[in-house]
């Protein structure tokens, strides 16, 4: 009975890992009904752990339950982003500035490759693609935070907005130009090894002012 407990517990593992990486790239997007049945089958294995898996990740409420319906994953939610930004804004932008007096000049210059790469895609817009160059872009600046527990924050933030919805860039193009702009003044500031507050400031503002245009852009679809 211990063994055959033990088997279930590792398949419900391999199945939550398996549907969080498939929500976290938006395979299953908001609103995909996640059919037991389906999934076990797909993975060579009983309904049980998939229950299972399916359970803990509504509990992170990257799924829901419906009666009659069954589970499905989350839909976004305007205020869970917009916690999930401001809270993201202000953790990146402490692991930002705690980072900057270790990033070297070749850091910086791989930063500005990157931020390059999203200025080339401006005039032929892929927001997947600028979205996922964003990351590489912050990820540059903000891996080197010598402080474990405020970097453990900030990649859960990353991993929270994945589920929550596919790219903010998607729904506000516009916002790139402005985003790109942002990255270069960051990358100023810490060149030119500006106070910390400055640079946890401009790092923390850049994350908000892409929550705004995502909220007034939604508030004039809605009009």
């Amino acid at each position: 009975m211990a063994e055959e407990a033990v088997k279930t517990a590792s398949k419900s593992e391999l199945a939550y890992e398996w549907l969080r990486e498939r929500i976290a790239r938006h395979e299953y997007g908001p609103g995909y009904r996640l059919v037991l049945a389906e999934i076990a089958g797909a993975l060579d294995m009983s309904v049980v752990p998939v229950r299972e898996a399916i359970r803990r990740l509504e509990a992170e409420r990257l799924v829901t339950f419906e009666r009659n319906v069954g589970a499905r994953v989350a839909m976004v939610d305007q205020n869970e982003y917009v916690h999930a930004m401001q809270t993201l804004g202000v953790v990146e932008g402490v692991a930002t500035a705690l980072s900057a007096p270790g990033l070297t000049e070749e850091d910086i210059a791989k930063a500005r490759r990157v931020n390059e790469r999203m200025i080339a895609l401006l005039d032929h817009f892929d927001a997947h693609e600028f979205t996922a160059l964003n990351q590489q872009f912050h990820s540059l600046l903000f891996e080197c935070c010598p402080n474990p527990q405020i970097l453990e924050l900030v990649h859960q933030g990353w991993t929270r907005l994945s589920g929550l919805r596919d790219s903010t860039f998607a729904f506000v193009p516009d916002r790139a130009h402005r985003s790109v702009e942002e990255h270069e003044e960051i990358l100023r500031l810490i060149s030119e090894k500006a106070d910390p507050l400055d640079i946890e400031f401009a790092a923390r503002n850049h994350r908000w002012a892409t929550m705004q245009a995502f909220l007034d852009a939604r508030e004039r679809a809605n009009r």
